[in-house]
Protein backbone atom coordinates (compact mmCIF):
# COMPACT_ATOMS: atom_id res chain seq x y z
CA UNK A 1 0.00 0.00 0.00
CA UNK A 2 1.09 3.84 -0.11
CA UNK A 3 -0.52 7.26 -1.42
CA UNK A 4 -0.79 9.12 -4.40
CA UNK A 5 1.32 11.94 -3.03
CA UNK A 6 4.30 12.85 -0.96
CA UNK A 7 2.78 13.50 2.50
CA UNK A 8 4.17 15.22 5.38
CA UNK A 9 2.26 14.89 9.11
CA UNK A 10 3.32 18.04 11.22
CA UNK A 11 3.42 18.15 15.10
CA UNK A 12 3.14 14.71 16.07
CA UNK A 13 3.03 14.23 20.04
CA UNK A 14 1.72 10.90 21.06
CA UNK A 15 1.95 7.38 19.53
CA UNK A 16 -1.54 6.52 18.46
CA UNK A 17 -1.32 9.58 15.48
CA UNK A 18 2.09 8.31 14.70
CA UNK A 19 1.56 4.80 14.30
CA UNK A 20 -1.83 5.55 12.50
CA UNK A 21 0.11 7.64 10.11
CA UNK A 22 3.06 5.53 9.90
CA UNK A 23 0.60 2.72 8.73
CA UNK A 24 -1.00 4.61 6.39
CA UNK A 25 2.58 5.32 4.73
CA UNK A 26 3.35 9.12 5.07
CA UNK A 27 6.52 9.85 3.82
CA UNK A 28 7.62 12.44 6.68
CA UNK A 29 6.92 12.65 10.30
CA UNK A 30 7.17 16.40 12.11
CA UNK A 31 8.33 16.72 15.85
CA UNK A 32 8.27 20.32 17.32
CA UNK A 33 11.62 20.35 19.55
CA UNK A 34 11.43 23.50 20.76
CA UNK A 35 10.51 23.81 24.65
CA UNK A 36 8.13 26.53 25.18
CA UNK A 37 5.78 25.04 21.98
CA UNK A 38 2.76 23.24 23.14
CA UNK A 39 3.29 20.15 21.22
CA UNK A 40 7.24 19.67 22.47
CA UNK A 41 8.64 16.21 22.28
CA UNK A 42 11.26 15.78 24.82
CA UNK A 43 14.65 12.99 23.06
CA UNK A 44 12.60 10.37 25.61
CA UNK A 45 9.54 10.92 24.29
CA UNK A 46 10.65 10.75 20.74
CA UNK A 47 12.59 7.56 21.15
CA UNK A 48 9.30 6.33 22.71
CA UNK A 49 7.17 7.25 19.58
CA UNK A 50 9.92 6.25 16.75
CA UNK A 51 10.98 2.89 18.54
CA UNK A 52 7.76 1.58 17.08
CA UNK A 53 7.82 2.77 13.81
CA UNK A 54 9.35 2.50 10.69
CA UNK A 55 9.37 3.33 6.83
CA UNK A 56 9.41 7.12 7.10
CA UNK A 57 11.41 10.05 7.69
CA UNK A 58 11.42 12.21 10.34
CA UNK A 59 11.27 16.08 10.95
CA UNK A 60 12.68 18.29 13.50
CA UNK A 61 10.30 21.03 13.33
CA UNK A 62 11.43 24.97 14.87
CA UNK A 63 9.98 28.40 14.58
CA UNK A 64 12.47 30.44 15.54
CA UNK A 65 15.56 29.04 16.87
CA UNK A 66 19.17 30.32 15.78
CA UNK A 67 20.78 27.29 14.11
CA UNK A 68 23.52 26.97 16.13
CA UNK A 69 21.57 25.97 18.62
CA UNK A 70 18.78 24.08 16.28
CA UNK A 71 22.17 22.04 15.44
CA UNK A 72 23.01 21.25 19.04
CA UNK A 73 18.97 20.74 19.73
CA UNK A 74 18.70 17.99 16.94
CA UNK A 75 22.20 15.84 18.25
CA UNK A 76 19.63 14.04 21.06
CA UNK A 77 17.06 13.23 18.34
CA UNK A 78 18.51 10.10 16.46
CA UNK A 79 17.16 9.17 13.22
CA UNK A 80 16.10 13.00 12.73
CA UNK A 81 16.61 13.47 8.44
CA UNK A 82 15.17 17.33 7.80
CA UNK A 83 14.90 20.57 9.18
CA UNK A 84 11.82 22.64 9.07
CA UNK A 85 12.72 26.08 10.10
CA UNK A 86 10.29 29.62 9.62
CA UNK A 87 13.33 32.06 9.54
CA UNK A 88 14.30 32.38 6.01
CA UNK A 89 16.98 34.37 7.08
CA UNK A 90 18.65 31.38 9.18
CA UNK A 91 18.84 28.97 5.78
CA UNK A 92 22.58 30.16 4.65
CA UNK A 93 23.76 28.70 8.31
CA UNK A 94 21.96 25.05 7.33
CA UNK A 95 22.75 24.26 3.66
CA UNK A 96 25.66 22.99 4.52
CA UNK A 97 24.49 20.46 7.65
CA UNK A 98 23.82 17.02 6.78
CA UNK A 99 20.11 17.36 7.24
CA UNK A 100 17.48 18.20 4.39
CA UNK A 101 15.98 21.26 4.77
CA UNK A 102 12.02 22.69 4.46
CA UNK A 103 11.29 26.50 4.80
CA UNK A 104 7.68 26.83 6.27
CA UNK A 105 6.30 30.02 4.44
CA UNK A 106 3.39 31.49 6.17
CA UNK A 107 1.44 33.27 2.76
CA UNK A 108 -1.85 35.80 3.45
CA UNK A 109 -1.43 37.33 -0.07
CA UNK A 110 -1.23 36.37 -3.41
CA UNK A 111 1.93 38.81 -3.60
CA UNK A 112 3.84 36.47 -0.75
CA UNK A 113 3.77 33.12 -3.32
CA UNK A 114 4.81 36.18 -5.91
CA UNK A 115 7.91 36.74 -3.96
CA UNK A 116 8.37 33.32 -3.23
CA UNK A 117 8.66 32.32 -7.10
CA UNK A 118 11.34 35.25 -7.84
CA UNK A 119 13.76 32.95 -5.42
CA UNK A 120 12.60 29.92 -6.65
CA UNK A 121 15.76 28.71 -8.11
CA UNK A 122 17.90 29.53 -5.17
CA UNK A 123 15.50 27.52 -3.20
CA UNK A 124 16.23 24.47 -5.79
CA UNK A 125 19.81 25.00 -6.18
CA UNK A 126 20.13 24.03 -2.26
CA UNK A 127 17.60 21.57 -2.26
CA UNK A 128 15.38 23.52 -0.08
CA UNK A 129 11.47 22.29 0.09
CA UNK A 130 8.75 25.00 0.70
CA UNK A 131 5.98 24.18 2.94
CA UNK A 132 3.12 26.60 2.38
CA UNK A 133 0.81 27.36 4.89
CA UNK A 134 -2.20 30.15 5.13
CA UNK A 135 -4.92 31.28 7.31
CA UNK A 136 -6.52 33.31 4.54
CA UNK A 137 -5.66 32.36 1.11
CA UNK A 138 -8.29 30.18 -0.53
CA UNK A 139 -7.59 27.84 -3.24
CA UNK A 140 -8.80 30.00 -6.17
CA UNK A 141 -8.18 30.11 -9.86
CA UNK A 142 -4.94 32.58 -9.53
CA UNK A 143 -3.67 31.33 -6.46
CA UNK A 144 -3.81 27.89 -7.52
CA UNK A 145 -2.12 29.13 -10.56
CA UNK A 146 0.82 30.87 -8.33
CA UNK A 147 1.41 27.45 -6.29
CA UNK A 148 1.58 25.62 -9.82
CA UNK A 149 4.22 28.44 -11.12
CA UNK A 150 6.01 27.70 -8.15
CA UNK A 151 5.88 24.05 -8.16
CA UNK A 152 7.32 23.75 -11.79
CA UNK A 153 10.49 25.75 -9.79
CA UNK A 154 10.80 24.31 -6.85
CA UNK A 155 9.64 21.49 -4.55
CA UNK A 156 6.20 22.98 -2.97
CA UNK A 157 4.21 21.24 0.32
CA UNK A 158 0.96 22.61 0.56
CA UNK A 159 -0.33 23.17 3.54
CA UNK A 160 -3.94 25.02 3.43
CA UNK A 161 -7.08 24.61 1.20
CA UNK A 162 -6.72 20.74 1.74
CA UNK A 163 -10.18 18.69 2.23
CA UNK A 164 -11.16 15.03 1.45
CA UNK A 165 -13.64 16.20 -1.40
CA UNK A 166 -11.16 17.92 -3.25
CA UNK A 167 -7.83 16.79 -2.44
CA UNK A 168 -7.86 14.85 -6.11
CA UNK A 169 -8.25 17.96 -8.00
CA UNK A 170 -5.70 20.31 -5.73
CA UNK A 171 -3.00 17.48 -6.56
CA UNK A 172 -3.79 17.80 -10.08
CA UNK A 173 -4.45 21.35 -10.83
CA UNK A 174 -1.24 22.40 -8.62
CA UNK A 175 1.40 19.69 -9.16
CA UNK A 176 2.75 20.38 -6.16
CA UNK A 177 5.26 17.65 -4.53
CA UNK A 178 2.82 17.11 -1.72
CA UNK A 179 0.87 17.57 1.36
CA UNK A 180 1.66 18.82 4.48
CA UNK A 181 -1.45 18.17 7.54
CA UNK A 182 -1.02 18.41 11.31
CA UNK A 183 -1.43 16.37 13.96
CA UNK A 184 -1.41 16.38 17.25
CA UNK A 185 -4.06 18.53 19.74
CA UNK A 186 -4.11 21.71 17.13
CA UNK A 187 -5.41 20.73 14.08
CA UNK A 188 -5.21 23.46 11.16
CA UNK A 189 -8.06 25.25 10.14
CA UNK A 190 -10.95 22.96 8.01
CA UNK A 191 -9.85 19.67 10.20
CA UNK A 192 -11.89 19.37 12.67
CA UNK A 193 -10.67 16.42 14.53
CA UNK A 194 -7.85 13.83 13.88
CA UNK A 195 -11.05 11.80 11.78
CA UNK A 196 -10.90 14.37 8.75
CA UNK A 197 -6.85 14.22 8.78
CA UNK A 198 -7.59 10.54 8.15
CA UNK A 199 -10.33 10.92 5.94
CA UNK A 200 -7.65 12.95 3.26
CA UNK A 201 -5.25 9.70 3.92
CA UNK A 202 -7.88 7.50 2.95
CA UNK A 203 -8.89 9.39 -0.40
CA UNK A 204 -5.18 9.45 -1.10
CA UNK A 205 -4.57 5.57 -0.58
CA UNK A 206 -3.57 3.44 -3.37
CA UNK A 207 -4.00 -0.43 -3.24
CA UNK A 208 -0.90 -1.46 -4.97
Amino acid sequence: MSLKTFVKISTINNLSDARYCAGMYVNLMGFSLEENNGNYISPEKFKEITDWLSGLEYVAEFEASHPDKILEIVKAYPGIGYLEIQEEIHLKMLVNSSYGLILKCKVEEVEEIEDLIAKSSSYADFGVTLHLVSDTLELNELTTSKIKELATKCQVLLGFGIDASTIEEVLESTQVKGISLEGGDEIKPGLKDFDALADILEVLELDN
